[in-house]
């Protein structure tokens, strides 16, 4: 491999035209003599071997000659998968332990080896039951990868999914955030500490392998799927008194110290955490729960709405109404999370004309205006309450024509301030009794909508992602618009193309709105907030050279716009809701601790 490298480090010193095409001419070279064995050169196998060349064998790899700007570009070209970072961030999903739901949504997957409404063969439920549903060992198995795929991993947002957080003991709470916190801390540098917590899942008699996960679930799993027990009743037989997962209650139990000072080291480790998203549902949004999110160090929620329809969410058996959802959204915005939301289609007793209908109000009623949404059809897996309904001919998914129709008109109507995240869910086709299997339906949907020659304004289209930037053609551009509590201003930054590139999300709350919460409310009167602060490109490293928009002063120049306009508006103050890797960012643009511990402050 090493010739294979100096090979490819000649080309481009030499300015030869040398990209993924060229790489592969190479490699087939390379491997045609080799004929049957199995030793083929793979893309995959260069750059560990690279990476792992210069960290341990530091003589060899100066022998090679290669310049920083040719390492630039040839570890651009041997990265894998370079949209994972294309944000301008890694982004980590981890997934907590299987446990009860206090809901049951008729569409909900019932995989008794996972947390409600998630299944198996899903990729980030197969590493998390792989690593025991560890945060630790979930957090770094995936930095290991990040990084052999060539990915900067100094600034990651961790994704905390798993059903209902707030559903789960406090105490797991603190310990899962605290473990989540020790593993960026400690990164790859602690393998007798991961050795550690194996050991203690492996005496518990916890299995990972996949054919004794199966045997394990396998007569709780049969009474769910023939309707004999609910998910909640089959969860107690395997995970409840008596149970081996019972057995590591009290070791999987944390505090607020020991959080914090996990939480203190982070803030300039080596892999900081610049976002954290849970997730919860609308009824469980209150203000304590809020308050104690901040304390996690949680920067974003994810909440799963699915329709705001009354009729529709009754036949779900949903245990939420538009109050609740109204409530929630305007506690959330007011606390200054960013609101990610999940919104359904094809749920049982709705229809495409309804589906229109009630995303239009979603993004266009000011109780709601989220900021990202998770839109996708409803598919139907086995042992759901749907899988009956199915069989009664009550229920049946939409053609592949009324599907796109729906995401077409959806795309069209989200506004410029809002990002379309996904639009499938990672269900294996197996699983899926009926309903889109086909993996590249937002690619559909987004051709679909180009067809119709109207103007796309939603984010993640518009989101430049990878491609280089002119910071002499960029404009901000400013997008007001009201929600129920608040002033909000959405400075973006854009390219002639209408390419976005970075923004930012400034709220200036009413001042009714938080005299209205009283000794609840998270902020004074006459303080702004901002709520997030992003800029794309592929990661760069924190002190490293910048990369295409990152490190080039566009999020400062955003922050100073964003307080100019608090100021002008009255706001004497502007918050920030930082998390705990971008504190010493936002200090050194003078913010500093507000009063209550969850925000960073300036004076205006």
């Amino acid at each position: 491999m090493e010739r294979i490298i100096l090979d490819i480090a000649a080309a481009l010193k030499n300015g030869q035209d040398f990209g993924h095409l060229q790489l592969n001419k190479l490699l087939h070279a390379y491997n045609k003599p080799l004929g049957q064995s199995n030793q083929f050169y793979t893309k995959k196998k260069l750059l560990p071997y690279y990476l792992k060349t210069k960290a341990e064998d530091p003589a060899r790899w100066e022998s090679w000659g290669i310049d920083p700007a040719t390492e630039r570009v040839l570890v651009q070209l041997l990265q894998i998968k370079p949209r994972r970072t294309s944000s301008g961030v890694a982004t980590i999903t981890v997934i907590t332990k299987p446990w009860g739901c206090s809901s049951n949504c008729i569409y909900c997957p019932n995989d008794i080896r996972m947390p409600k409404s998630y299944l198996s063969n899903e990729p980030a439920c197969q590493r998390a039951e792989r690593n025991w549903f560890d945060p630790y060992l979930q957090v770094t198995a995936r930095l290991h990868a990040l990084h052999e795929m060539g990915h900067a991993t100094d600034k990651v947002e961790l994704i905390v999914l798993g059903g209902t957080w707030t559903d789960y003991p406090e105490s797991y709470q603190l310990w899962y955030m605290t473990q989540l916190f020790r593993a960026l801390n400690q990164g790859e540098s602690a393998p007798a500490y991961a050795d550690q917590l194996s050991a203690r899942y492996v005496a518990a008699g916890i299995p990972r392998e996949e054919e004794d996960l199966q045997a394990t679930a396998a007569t709780a799993q049969a009474s769910i799927d023939e309707g004999h027990a609910t998910f909640n009743e089959a969860w107690k037989t395997l995970y409840g008194s008596g149970s081996p997962w019972h057995s590591l209650e009290a070791w999987q139990a944390g505090t607020f110290q020991e959080l914090q000072e996990q939480q203190r080291v982070n803030e300039t480790a080596g892999h900081r955490c610049v976002g954290l998203v849970i997730e919860t549902r609308p009824d469980t949004i209150s203000p304590a729960a809020l308050t104690q999110f901040r304390r996690f160090g949680c920067t974003k929620i994810q909440m799963g709405i699915q329709s705001l329809d009354p009729a529709v969410l009754s036949a779900n058996n949903r245990v939420t109404n538009l109050e609740q959802i109204a409530r929630a959204f305007a506690l959330t915005r007011l606390w200054g999370f960013k609101l990610h939301t999940h919104f359904m289609v094809n749920l049982y007793g709705s229809s495409p004309a309804q589906d229109k209908a009630d995303f239009l109000q979603f993004v266009t009623d000011q109780r709601f205006l989220p900021d990202e949404i998770k839109v996708y059809p409803c598919v139907l897996t086995k042992g759901t309450v749907l899988e009956r309904l199915f069989e009664q001919g009550k229920w049946n998914a939409y053609s592949e024509e009324d599907l796109l129709s729906i995401l077409v008109h959806d795309i069209l109507a989200t506004p410029p301030y809002c990002r379309i995240s996904r639009m499938i869910r990672d269900i294996s086709s197996d699983d899926i009794i009926a309903g889109n299997k086909k993996t590249n339906l937002r690619q559909l949907a987004e051709l679909a909508t180009q067809r119709t020659g109207q103007p796309i304004q939603e984010m993640r289209y518009r989101e430049i992602k990878g491609q280089t930037t002119s910071l002499d053609a960029l404009q901000l551009a400013e997008v007001p618009y009201e929600t129920a509590v608040s002033h909000e201003v959405f400075l973006q930054w854009v390219t002639p193309e209408n390419q976005l590139v970075g923004f930012l999300r400034l709220s200036l709350p009413k001042g009714q709105a938080l005299e209205s919460l009283g000794g609840d409310a998270p902020v004074s009167v006459g303080q702004a907030m901002i709520r997030e602060v992003h800029v794309y490109g592929r990661a760069a490293h924190i002190d490293g050279e910048s990369q295409n928009a990152q490190h080039l002063g566009l999020g400062k120049q955003l922050i100073a716009r964003a307080c100019d306009i608090a100021a002008a508006a009255g706001f004497r103050e502007i918050n920030v809701i930082s998390a705990i890797g971008t504190r010493a960012y936002y200090r050194a643009l003078g913010f500093s601790a507000g009063e209550n511990g969850l925000y960073q402050v300036k004076p205006l």
